[in-house]
């Protein structure tokens, strides 16, 4: 990415590796003697409060924040690279804050799921995808077939999530496996059934 700014997102279903290539280009932006700021939604709980952690373990501190308008007073005037995680979690509002950062030069990279456990579009990730200079869709793998998995399954007492279940859960493999179009499974889902 050139010095002028922009906008980034890596994007996928759950155990693709989203945290993981986030943490790479932080990393890789620190070496770079840039200065980086990170922060992740404070929902995201699920190892450590002040920091993004991938599911092997890799981290990086982070703030955490509970709407996108706290991103924008944080960020130093200095900061180059803002750097996000569980974007999907973020108000509307993260595609205003990250087109700001990037007209003012800053790099920002946002990674988030793109769908929820339905396979609809997640909260401000579709509006953000559409600003986004460079998109980075990964797959993980299908825990039923092998197959290039780009859902994300929840499990409620082993069994899948229906519709109508909230769409905010967090968790991990306890509750969330990956799977292919095709192995997805949402009963309940209107019009499931309908075959084009």
């Amino acid at each position: 990415m050139d010095h002028g700014g922009g906008i980034e997102v890596i994007c996928g279903s759950m155990f693709s590796g989203k945290t993981e290539e986030l943490i790479r280009r932080i990393r890789r932006a620190q070496i770079a003697r840039q200065r980086v700021q990170v922060f992740k939604h404070a929902l995201d709980d699920r190892y450590a409060v002040e920091s993004v952690t991938s599911h092997d373990g890799a981290r990086v501190e982070a703030v955490a924040v509970a709407a996108s308008h706290e991103i924008a007073r944080l960020v130093d005037p200095a900061t180059e690279v803002v750097a996000v995680d569980e974007a999907q979690f973020l108000d509307a509002g993260i595609a205003a804050v990250a087109a700001a950062l990037a007209r003012r030069g800053v790099r920002v990279i946002l990674a988030g799921l793109d769908t929820d456990f339905r396979g609809e579009p997640f909260g401000p990730m579709p509006e953000l995808l559409a600003v986004a200079e460079h998109v980075t869709k990964l797959a993980a793998i299908c825990v039923v077939c092998g197959a290039p998995a780009t859902r994300t399954q929840r499990l409620v007492d082993g069994r899948p999530a229906r519709y109508t279940d909230p769409v905010i859960l967090v968790g991990a493999q306890e509750a969330y496996e990956a799977r292919c179009r095709r192995c997805h499974d949402v009963p309940g889902r209107p019009g499931g059934g309908a075959v084009l």
